[in-house]
């Protein structure tokens, strides 16, 4: 065994390399970016498996569920909300009978750190009957993808690994296996398996039907939900999912010393889904309350009230002994820990001394996230604020509804731009501009970068021209994935206009122009040119992103350096 110090992200996609991954697919979106970059970069300098970047989260579902007809191991990662857009390939390949072991890597991010929502991945998999592992630290994020992908195969269903962001994007030391697993054997699957018509998706249901009985007796047989029992403790027990078992552990030693002689509660870690049901009924047959400590929404405390006999309690979230919202960490879990046993009658925890109690920490300014100094989408809002103002005031009144999209480019809806009125989800500005144009604004603009457009804003762009909507898009054209670390945009830009073009809209009305600061008074006159026009136009507003141009030059400089041919600019 060799020790690496590793992310979460990064301990995954070693532990899925050695468990002989074949084909590696996803969007970036953090906090997984990490496991495809690890991934990628292990096949271009390595000549490791294939690991490719897909346009969207559905496309990269897709090529893996390919990977796995085809008899190999594929793993596919995306964010939390990532999934809603896998959705219709995720829900329907659980009714197919997988070949090759197909692991979706799901990375949830509670308290919103870089998200648009708290939503747990969790939901995902009961709503697909589908086992769903979830690490608490970062050697089970190497060794569970193994056992993810065995299970896969075993039971021949997608499996889900949950991770969220504190383990995703901390390090520890990982002991790792000194060699990696063959890869599967070439093969296809059998065509009935996969072929979801009518009549042999209503077989491939019965069959996943009867999958849950023995998945639900290899849950509670799983040596990862630790069972600790204490029959001497009635009163109260603990329940711990995810990092949930961390921050109970890291309360341990004092709640040991108020426990007095009857000791610590009787606990379960839950470690995966199908959840342990017969595990559950003893801890909930154990004692008269049972508080529930799971990181993300309050999965497992309302699974946990069909299992409670009679006259007994689940707390924590929906109760408020612990925060709804946000993450979990050592202080809120103590406090509820301590709300629960005084509740019960036995001693709450003694206050946790704080360094804050004998320090007096300074008023420090607020410091929300701005877009980077010479960012080209500054330029490009201020063309578009100048614009809407002028039309405006010819209108003499508000004429104009600004959407926008996920991206660095959703940072022009604060100071000092305040360029944009909506944010909702990845390629949503475009339908939502086509459908405040259909509700009586004149000028509806929808903004959406090079890379969401390839992602998402396609089909949005292919409604308003079929609809002949009077809206204006503005693609923001920076060249590269820059939110989530400058990934590469999946097609060039020399590609979008030809993208818009195919789709129809009137050649008259695509405009590609440069984003710079001499240019915004030009570039809001042909802005607001192109919004009086009654159909759909197009303007691809151009300039390198400025990280992407210093990680370009870098690397052209280490090219020549080694004496390689570097790109050209």
């Amino acid at each position: 065994m060799k020790e690496h110090v590793l992310l979460g992200d990064e301990a995954l996609a070693l532990g899925a390399l050695h468990a002989g991954v074949s084909g590696s697919f996803g969007y970036p979106g953090t906090p997984s970016t990490e496991i495809l970059e690890y991934l990628v970069d292990n096949h271009e300098t390595k000549g490791g498996p294939v690991a490719q970047w897909c346009a969207n989260e559905k496309t990269a579902y897709e090529s893996a569920l390919g990977v796995s007809f085809a008899g190999k191991r594929a793993i596919v990662t995306m964010k939390h909300v990532g999934l809603n857009v896998a959705a219709d390939p995720f829900m329907n390949s659980s009714l197919c009978q997988i070949k090759g072991g197909l692991v979706c890597v799901v990375a949830d991010d509670p308290s919103m750190h870089s998200s648009q929502g708290e939503q747990d991945t969790r939901f995902y998999a009961d709503f697909a009957m589908v086992p769903l592992f979830e690490p608490t630290n970062q050697q089970e994020a190497y060794e569970m993808v193994a056992e993810a992908f065995d299970v896969s195969e075993r039971f021949r269903v997608p499996v889900i690994m949950r991770m969220v962001t504190r383990l995703a994007h901390s390090r520890a030391v990982v002991r790792v296996a000194d060699s990696a697993r063959d890869q599967n054997a070439l093969g296809k699957g059998v065509p009935a398996d996969w072929m979801l018509l009518p009549a042999l998706a209503r077989k491939n249901y019965a069959k996943m039907i009867e999958k849950q009985g023995p998945l639900g007796e290899w849950s509670d047989g799983y040596a990862r939900n630790v069972f600790v029992p204490n029959p001497a403790r009635t009163d109260i027990a603990v329940i711990t999912s995810g990092l949930g078992r961390n921050y109970y552990a890291e309360n341990l030693a004092d709640l040991a010393a108020a426990c007095g002689p009857s000791g610590l509660p009787t606990a379960l870690h839950v470690a995966v889904m199908p959840l342990p049901v017969a595990l559950i009924r003893r801890v909930c047959e154990s004692a008269r309350t049972v508080l529930v400590i799971e990181e993300g929404m309050p999965f497992l405390e309302k699974q946990l009230r069909g299992l409670l006999p009679k006259g007994g309690a689940v707390i924590g979230k929906y109760t408020g002994h612990l925060p709804r919202a946000g993450e979990l960490n050592p202080d809120n879990v103590r406090a509820g820990l301590s709300r629960a046993l005084s509740e019960t009658g036995a001693a709450p925890l003694p206050p946790r001394p704080s360094v804050l109690d004998t320090f007096e920490a300074p008023e420090l300014p607020a410091r929300p996230p701005q877009l980077c100094q010479g960012c080209p989408h500054h330029d490009s809002y201020s063309a578009l604020n100048l614009a809407c103002a002028r039309l405006n005031e010819r209108e003499g009144k508000v004429s104009t509804v600004v959407a926008a999209d996920i991206g660095c480019y959703a940072l022009g809806a604060v100071a000092p731009l305040k360029a944009i009125e909506t944010i909702v989800c990845m390629g949503a500005s475009i339908g939502m501009a086509r459908g405040a144009a259909e509700a009586g604004y004149k000028y509806a603009f929808g903004v959406i970068g090079d890379s969401t457009f390839l992602h998402s804003g396609i089909t949005g762009l292919v409604d308003a021209v079929s609809a002949k909507t009077p809206v204006t898009v503005l693609i923001l054209d920076n060249s590269i994935v820059a939110m989530t670390g400058c990934q590469p945009t999946m097609l060039p830009s020399s590609q979008l206009e030809k993208i818009v073009l195919g789709v129809g809209v009137d050649p008259a009305h695509v405009r590609v122009i440069e984003a710079k600061p001499n240019m915004i008074e030009e570039n809001a006159r042909i802005l607001m040119e192109e919004a009086e026009w009654r159909g759909v136009s197009v303007i691809i507003m151009v300039r390198e992103c400025l990280e992407a141009f210093r990680l370009r030059k870098k690397k052209d400089a280490i090219a020549k350096s080694s004496g390689g041919k570097a790109p050209d600019a």
